[in-house]
């Protein structure tokens, strides 16, 4: 094997795959990255036998074929260091990897392509395409919802939920959920809903980079493949059965808070300094045109903000998570947001006003 390539065309998709590679591998290959020249394309690929990606580069020159598998850290390593607009040459040669770049030479340890572990080829029995941008968004709008090591195992990631016409993500933690949805050419009669672990979307939403380009999604039976061109992704799913989401909406909220989202932002920010570091509660006081927030923690000292808000109904006085309402505020982006609240022992419906494709249910805390 043996081609050349400019530092910047090898370091973009090196970056990405180096990024699915886990640092603490049980087998050595794993934490090497394929690298297969085929005419005058290059692939490198990386896995953690739950998320493969396979990035693809065009060569200049005429590239010698072959395939190898190198410590992908060391080598973005490498390449990271080189000064910008280096050629780098690279081939193999008794089961090295040399590298020179100007007056810079590096020799890599190896092991054999055939080591290498391939997520299997399962039939897709759903194929799709949409912009990256709108799919990007969806992941943006509810991914901070998803659980990070919960028992629950099938909390640890996203359900996608793909109808006729539509495409929708939710996540839960089970203390809060996310929901966002989306038209999309989606020829479907039936809902399919597949749950993608938390790691496959993260590094799904590093690769949704080119607003206007399509990427098209495989939904397998175990799999799902998503395909940008330069990029092919593939996951696992979760198995599991997610929670009935539907059933997590409130209904019937009588009391309708209109409020300036980043008014709001900014004085739930303000207050959480001197909330309980552990439970990071606040205490939220409702009267006609009026939100009172307040918080104290365990020093006792205290912090109280008002908030002029559109509101006309009873009083009412809940307590929250300040972390969880932030985070919502956050991927929020209309000027006035809309609360949905009961009583102090239910949900709150959190959405942005004039748009109803997402919608957030926090629940209480008993303060």
């Amino acid at each position: 094997m043996h081609f050349s390539i400019q530092r910047e065309a090898l370091l973009k998709p090196l970056q990405l795959v180096a990024g699915v590679v886990e640092r603490r591998q049980t087998l050595p290959v794993l934490s090497n990255v394929l690298l297969v020249v085929e005419g005058q394309q290059l692939s490198l690929t990386g896995t953690d036998l739950e998320v493969e990606l396979v990035g693809r580069v065009t060569l200049d020159d005429v590239a010698e074929p072959g395939e190898i598998t190198v410590p992908a850290r060391k080598l973005m390593d490498i390449c990271k260091s080189l000064p910008s607009d280096t050629s780098i040459d690279v081939r193999v040669d008794e089961q090295k990897l040399l590298i020179k770049a100007g007056r810079s030479r590096f020799t890599l340890s190896t092991l054999p392509a055939g080591d290498f572990p391939t997520v299997e080829e399962s039939q897709g029995s759903m194929t799709f395409s949409l912009p990256q941008a709108k799919l990007r968004r969806l992941i943006e709008r509810t991914g901070f919802a998803m659980a990070q090591q919960d028992v629950r195992y099938y909390l640890n990631g996203m359900l996608l939920e793909v109808s006729a016409g539509s495409l929708r993500a939710v996540a839960t933690d089970g203390h809060r959920l996310a929901m966002c949805g989306m038209q999309a050419g989606i020829e479907q009669a039936d809902k399919h809903q597949v749950i993608v672990p938390r790691k496959g979307i993260l590094e799904l939403a590093r690769l949704l980079t080119e607003q206007d380009t399509d990427v098209s999604i495989v939904l397998g039976q175990h799999h799902i493949r998503a395909n940008t061109g330069e990029f092919t992704f593939t996951s696992k799913l979760v198995d599991g059965k997610f929670p009935d989401y539907e059933r997590v909406l409130p209904k019937g909220g009588d009391k309708l808070v209109v409020g300036d989202r980043q008014l709001l932002k900014e004085a739930f920010s303000r207050t959480a300094i001197l909330s309980n570091e552990k439970y990071r509660g606040i205490r939220l006081t409702l009267a006609s045109g009026l939100l009172k927030i307040q918080a104290n923690n365990p020093e006792q000292e205290e912090a109280e903000e008002e908030v002029a808000v559109d509101y006309e109904g009873d009083a009412l006085e809940i307590g929250f998570n300040v972390s969880y309402l932030l985070d919502v505020l956050g991927v929020m982006t209309t000027e006035q947001v809309r609360l949905t609240l009961s009583d102090a022992n239910s949900s709150a419906l959190v959405q942005e006003a004039g748009n109803d494709d997402s919608s957030y249910v926090v629940m209480p805390m008993r303060l």
